[in-house]
């Protein structure tokens, strides 16, 4: 299995070495270097419906940037759109549920899908839409998060408050769902959401079960908004 390595504190790289024979694939436009005997490719992951879904459903990219070390083994380096960390994830013993930009690369044994999620969260909780991705399969998958990235560990009767334009990717098995950042008793749901709102916070997820979230320091939603508008210029 290739393996993935985070190198250097502020806007790292993510360094990748390759087997010969070894594949990865990654988000399209993250290969900064590779070596001579790596071939590049730009692929349809998972043949046209999958990548329509992606592209339409979950912003990214059509295309992605497989990676295979063909003459013998190499090294690549990669980056991620986002300016910040990279955090390193294991798939197969959890399934991930991914935040739109969060995708960096992964393993060739991953797979991306979409999967729907419930109206209310995908119109209030911006937690990527009606469609988000899903990581599956067995692997590594590395994320990049605007910032620094904190994983946090939910616990039963433990839930978690986050603010949603900070949430990069959670564990698929944990329950989530839009709240607001402060339930006072008798308030009644107007006044629930107008505290929340003057509280300069609005409308937050919240995360029950056993699973982890990572949380981005920065408002991830505020970066791409200005980025897809031609970097602000």
């Amino acid at each position: 299995m290739p393996a993935f390595t985070v190198t250097g504190d502020i806007d790292p790289f993510l360094h990748v070495s390759l087997r010969k024979g070894e594949k990865m694939f990654c988000e399209s436009g993250a290969m900064v270097m590779m070596e001579a005997t790596l071939d590049l490719q730009g692929k349809m992951g998972g043949g046209l419906g999958s990548a329509l879904m992606r592209r339409l459903t979950g912003g990214e990219s059509f295309f992605q940037q497989h990676i295979e070390a063909t003459r013998g083994d190499g090294d690549c380096l990669l980056s991620p759109m986002l300016p910040g960390a990279i955090q390193m994830l294991d798939v197969g013993p959890s399934r991930y549920t991914l935040n739109d930009g969060a995708f960096v690369a992964a393993t060739a044994e991953v797979q991306l899908t979409t999967r729907a999620q419930n109206l209310g969260n995908a119109l209030f909780a911006q937690s990527g839409g009606f469609f988000v991705l899903e990581a599956s399969g067995k692997g590594q998958l590395a994320v990049s998060g605007f910032g620094s990235i904190f994983v946090l560990e939910v616990e039963p009767g433990k839930d978690a408050i986050i603010d949603n334009a900070h949430v990069l990717a959670w564990d698929s098995g944990l329950h989530y769902q839009i709240s607001v950042t402060t339930a006072k008793t008798g308030a009644g749901l107007l006044g629930n959401l107008l505290n929340s709102v003057t509280s300069g916070e609005g409308v937050v997820l919240r995360f029950s079960g056993t699973g982890k979230v990572l949380i981005c320091s920065r408002n991830r939603d505020a970066f791409l908004a200005w980025a897809r508008t031609g970097s602000g210029g």
